[in-house]
């Protein structure tokens, strides 16, 4: 079994109030990005794919973009253990990840990845979980793992791990993905972050025309991450230049996207972000 793992974005980010855990509540707005990924029109090796086949012993590849952790450690590999711990009868299988996406891009690539073992895993042992029990299973993995159970919009509360699905429609918009080579953890990301209610909820603001989403609708990390990496400014800056309709960071960074109108228009922007990691992809 071979399955295309996609990417999503933040389209906003609001840290709504600091808890008493020491986490923060926040406000988003999910969208997955690649579904389209290999097809004629966007043939571009974006997305990651994943291969789970049945073999003699369990064993896990990888290739692809390096991941730079032990295996313990690898999304992947806990997300096989996971399901294994819920599920005694799992057979043995070879599990093959081809990476693509870039790590700590704020694209949820682990996440999606882990969330991809999951739901394969479910698949092929004749789908003993719903989807609601293998969001719970995901959140164990990170918080932005369940949304990649459902894989579709959703606005996002508590720490990202409270879905709801929610009807925004990006058909026929292309999508512009810088990152250079700037890493952010989380410590930094949220480092100077003054946690403060909206006075109009991001639910609301994506319901508005792609068109107004500039003037209303904020990524609450940028203002803490971009004094600290002026480089990601001036990314923002460039892609509105080139004709981005919206653009901001997706989630803690650091890759800053651009909505566009046109393929033709994205494709021309790609060409000005020179030691940038840089992706188009169709909405």
């Amino acid at each position: 079994m071979i399955k295309i793992i996609n990417a999503k974005l933040n389209l906003g980010l609001n840290i709504v109030r600091k808890r008493e855990d020491g986490y923060h509540d926040l406000e988003t707005v999910f969208y997955p990005i690649g579904k389209y990924n290999g097809t004629p029109e966007n043939p571009e090796p974006f997305c990651d794919i994943l291969e789970i086949t049945p073999s003699d012993k369990t064993e896990f590849e990888f290739s692809g973009r390096k991941v730079d952790c032990p295996l313990e450690r690898n999304l992947v590999y806990k997300a096989w253990k996971v399901f294994k711990e819920s599920y005694k009868d799992l057979k043995d299988y070879r599990i093959h990840l081809e990476k693509h996406m870039p790590d700590g891009a704020g694209l949820g690539g682990g996440s999606a990845d882990a969330s991809g073992v999951l739901l394969m895993l479910n698949e092929l042992s004749g789908m003993p979980f719903g989807r609601e029990r293998l969001a719970q299973l995901a959140l164990t993995l990170g918080a932005d793992c369940p949304f990649f159970i459902y894989n579709s919009p959703c606005y996002a509360e508590g720490v990202g791990e409270r879905l709801e699905l929610i009807d925004v429609d990006l058909s026929g918009w292309w999508c512009l993905l810088v990152k250079p080579e700037v890493s952010i953890s989380t410590k930094e990301a949220f480092a100077g972050i003054t946690p403060c209610i909206p006075l109009t909820s991001l639910k609301d603001i994506v319901r508005l025309k792609v068109e107004d989403w500039q003037a209303q609708m904020v990524n609450d990390f940028e203002e803490s991450i971009f004094p600290r990496h002026s480089r990601l400014k001036d990314i923002k800056e460039n892609i509105i230049k080139c004709g981005a309709v919206y653009a901001a960071m997706s989630g803690s960074g650091s890759t800053v996207f651009g909505i566009f109108k046109r393929k033709e228009i994205a494709l021309e922007a790609s060409e000005r972000f020179d030691g940038c990691y840089v992706a188009v992809c169709k909405l």
